[in-house]
């Protein structure tokens, strides 16, 4: 439950305390677990889940020529910290080989008491360090998708799970390149900019975004039976927050307005499904998570 002290710690710095407000009013005063008009991404059918880090629907509308049939999905979650603990909290998901860019499912699967058969950690470095990108320490998407390749020929028996980090920053096209990005969240990257009401963030949103589309169409060519493309959550791009208005940027457990909670669900066939096996999970142990998240602008 929210209280008086939450407001203060946004005291000097009016979007913070403007986050704190709508926070209250989102979560009912901080009793509801997750968006309240959120969906399950295990309550729907899929044999392979392929899902863009902070992708808003309005963008992937006008990004996305992927092959399939466009619905709308509304998130249980606000940031990615949230999406894992609300979809995958008490879940043994023995049929499922899970391939990330973003380690919040490793740092939290204990604490929710969740399991999958595999996971692949690309965040912190389950291979050869090699792949990562050092000047932004991001995974590129072109390594998740050979990685889920690889996966894919070896686990046919499997339902998959890609997540890759983009659209979410650091962003990595032509006008992303141009905006220094070493600061940890997005608020502060456009504040250390001096971005407000530019549309550079925008536009290098969309690189992003174009350039992951393009990696998963690679996965479409070769995934067979039911293939959903969706987002753990959006990305305020100076949207307004719902109850006390005021623009941001970002994304926020805790609030739910459409620019974070209405993302894609794109479902593409390619006719049979997958005969699928639950087995034994494959443990692994991974370090310096907690690092590489706060990397990425988690605290």
């Amino acid at each position: 439950m929210y209280t008086l002290s939450d407001l203060a710690r946004g005291a000097s710095d009016p979007r913070a305390a403007a986050r704190e407000v709508n926070r209250i009013f989102h979560t009912r005063g901080g009793f509801a677990d997750g968006n309240p008009n959120g969906v399950s991404i295990f309550s729907k059918e899929w044999d392979n889940l392929i899902i863009l880090d902070s992708c808003r629907l309005d963008e992937f509308k006008k990004e996305s020529t992927l092959p399939g049939d466009l619905e709308t999905h509304e998130s249980l979650g606000g940031a990615t910290f949230e999406f894992i603990r609300t979809n995958f909290s008490g879940m043994k998901l023995h049929d499922v080989v899970y391939v990330s860019a973003n380690s919040w499912f490793l740092k939290l699967k204990d604490e929710i008491d969740s399991e999958v058969y595999k996971y692949v950690d690309l965040q912190t470095g389950e291979d050869d360090i090699d792949y990562v990108n050092r000047d932004l320490l991001i995974v590129d998407p072109e390594y998740v998708t050979e990685t889920a390749l690889r996966i894919n020929d070896r686990y046919p028996d499997k339902r998959l799970l890609i997540h890759y980090l983009q659209p979410h920053h650091p962003f990595i096209g032509k006008e992303g390149r141009d905006i220094e990005q070493r600061s940890q969240s997005l608020i502060e990257v456009v504040r250390n900019n001096k971005l407000f009401n530019s549309e550079s963030v925008r536009e290098a949103y969309s690189e992003n975004l174009s350039i992951v589309l393009a990696e998963v169409e690679k996965l479409l060519e070769q995934f067979n039976g039911r293939t959903v493309i969706t987002a753990d959550h959006g990305e305020m791009l100076g949207d307004r927050h719902d109850y006390l208005p005021i623009r941001d940027y970002g994304h926020y457990g805790g609030i739910y307005n459409s620019a974070l909670t209405e993302v894609p669900w794109l479902v593409h066939d390619t006719g049979r499904r997958k005969s699928v096996e639950e087995e034994k999970p494959i443990n692994e142990v991974h370090d310096e998570v907690e690092d590489r998240l706060k990397k990425l602008g988690y605290a």
